[in-house]
Parts: C-alpha cells; sequence; structure tokens
C-alpha cells in the first residue's frame, strides 16, 4: 500500500513539474513573439482575462497543467482549432510551458474556480 501511495504521489509530482515554465518569460513570449502576425496578448488580453472574442478562451487562472496540455494537443494537430494549430507549432516545449506558467499565474475576474 506504501508503495502505491509513493507511486501515485511521484506521478502527481512529474505531471506538475511538466508544466513547470518561467512565467516571467511566458509574459515576454505572449506579449511580443508574432506568430501569423499577431501575439497571444492580441487575441486573449495582456494577461489572459481579456478575449477579444466571445469563442476565445480566458487564460488566465487556468491550471498550467492544462494550458501546457492544450497547447501540445494544438501543435500535434490533437486538438483542431484554424488559429491555434498554427500558433502552437511554432512553439517549443520550453515557451508552453513558460506560456502555461504565465497565463496561471494571472488572476481572473471572470472564473470562478480561483485557487
Amino acid at each position: 500500500m506504501r508503495a502505491l501511495l509513493i507511486a501515485i504521489a511521484a506521478f502527481a509530482l512529474c505531471g506538475h513539474a511538466a508544466a513547470a515554465g518561467n512565467a516571467a518569460k511566458g509574459k515576454a513570449i505572449a506579449e511580443t513573439k508574432k506568430i501569423n502576425n499577431q501575439t497571444c496578448a492580441e487575441c486573449h488580453g495582456p494577461t489572459g482575462d481579456a478575449p477579444t472574442e466571445k469563442d476565445r478562451p480566458i487564460l488566465a487562472g487556468q491550471y498550467a497543467d492544462y494550458i501546457a496540455k492544450a497547447l501540445s494537443d494544438y501543435k500535434t494537430g490533437k486538438r483542431v482549432n484554424a488559429v491555434m494549430n498554427g500558433v502552437a507549432k511554432e512553439l517549443s516545449k520550453g515557451e508552453i510551458e513558460d506560456l502555461a506558467a504565465w497565463f496561471s499565474s494571472q488572476k481572473s475576474q471572470k472564473l470562478h474556480f480561483q485557487r
């Protein structure tokens, strides 16, 4: 039983570490990296809390693991969105982790599950 609990804890920590990026680098990427002539901030807002269209998600306050997984899935084509597939394709694994760290560290007035 003890071995099982240790294994579960190890897997949980591994999953968390996979999305542990640098929030300051993520902020710089979101604000300045142009992909298809746009930055993340142009569609999702500077902190990810102000999407320019109703069909664009709020990224601020989302779990880093969720954001990293979504971007990775867009990159591989497992998740399909014409704009995001092109954007994610241009991101490195490190940039994905940094963006996930940045957006997850932001507060959202619109999400109800704030940590």
